[in-house]
């Protein structure tokens, strides 16, 4: 522990028993990102700037650039409430024998929950049917509801997810409570079931799980729309880049596909005249897979223990360089 009470500068949104415990480790200058109106996401130089004037030694975040000028104060640590701590220059933190602490697992069960609201509401057209109530069309063209909205149960089905991390392992064990059959391609974990041609091939509901690396940007393109099953539901609540846009559209007007659920897109939003936009099957909604307090109350405990074992002089559970401990 150093000789004086370090003090936290804080802008990532923290709550409950984590930020309890922080409190008592530490001084904490609270500044979440989220409480400002209009949004502040600080760059390197204006983080550089506040944390001196705070005298922060430690700094949490979750969207501010760490890099640059913020690297050169004397810090004891970083932490991103991330579970991927793409805001730090990494590399640049382990040069200056900074250590990088990350919040992984910490949104998984609130972005499974978020794949199933988005495979609820595109199998049993939610959207559309909650919109001819409200149109006053709930005789639409002389037919009743019961007409326009079947579809099949999901109990029976098969789920095919693409990545087993700790979302894609924390919406199985949902989908299996619901009867469904889960397989999964993740050549990175030993649970993975199946090849992903295997998986198209076998899955009613496909589901995108993967973080965006040179290996997976673009892995689900026409080719892999073509050898999914007639009908199938796609579903993508991590990243748009890992799928082909203009091929998900082709493949959902020729009726390839029965519907799509999207919580992600390139550059953060669509065009209003956008073809999904227009599409009766397809559920968007604009990246809020993590938007939970839950996320907030996890990631907080997961920072204040790691920082803890840190000022403690033991090593922290998730470092992402915990090279400069030696």
């Amino acid at each position: 522990m150093p000789a004086e009470r370090p003090r936290a500068l804080v802008t990532a949104p923290l709550r409950g028993d984590g930020l309890d415990h922080l409190r008592k480790l530490v001084d904490v200058t609270y500044e979440p990102w989220i409480d400002h109106r209009p949004l502040r996401i600080l760059d390197a130089d204006a983080l550089a700037a506040r944390a001196a004037e705070v005298g922060a030694t430690i700094l949490v975040t979750e969207a501010d650039s760490v890099k640059g000028p913020v690297l050169e104060l004397p810090l004891v640590a970083v932490a991103s409430t991330r579970g991927d701590p793409t805001n730090v220059d990494v590399p640049g933190a382990t040069a200056a024998g900074i250590p990088v602490l990350h919040a992984p697992g910490r949104n998984a069960d609130a972005v499974a929950e978020m794949a199933l609201a988005l495979l609820f509401a595109v199998n049993r057209h939610v959207l559309a049917a909650d919109a001819d109530v409200r149109a006053g069309r709930v005789y639409a063209e002389g037919t009743i509801p019961y007409q326009r909205f079947r579809s099949w149960e999901l109990q029976g089905r098969t789920a095919g997810l693409v990545g087993y991390g700790a979302v894609g392992r924390a919406l199985a064990w949902r989908l299996q409570g619901l009867g469904m059959r889960v397989i999964a391609f993740d050549p990175y974990h030993p649970d993975s079931t199946h090849s992903l041609p295997d998986l198209l091939a076998e899955a009613d509901v496909v589901s995108m799980h993967a973080p965006v690396t040179p290996e997976t940007t673009g892995m689900i393109g026409a080719e892999q729309f073509a050898a999914m099953r007639d009908g199938a539901v796609f579903l993508n609540t991590a990243r748009a880049h890992l799928h082909d846009t203009d091929a998900l559209v082709e493949a959902l007007r020729s009726g390839k596909l029965s519907g799509a659920g999207l919580d992600h897109f390139v550059g953060e939003s669509l065009p209003v005249d956008h073809p999904l936009v227009g599409m009766g099957n397809v559920v968007l909604t604009p990246h809020i897979g993590g938007a939970t307090y839950d996320t907030e109350g996890r990631q907080s405990v997961l920072v204040a223990d790691g920082l803890a074992a840190l000022l403690e002089g033991r090593r922290p559970a998730h470092i992402v360089n915990p090279e400069v401990l030696a």
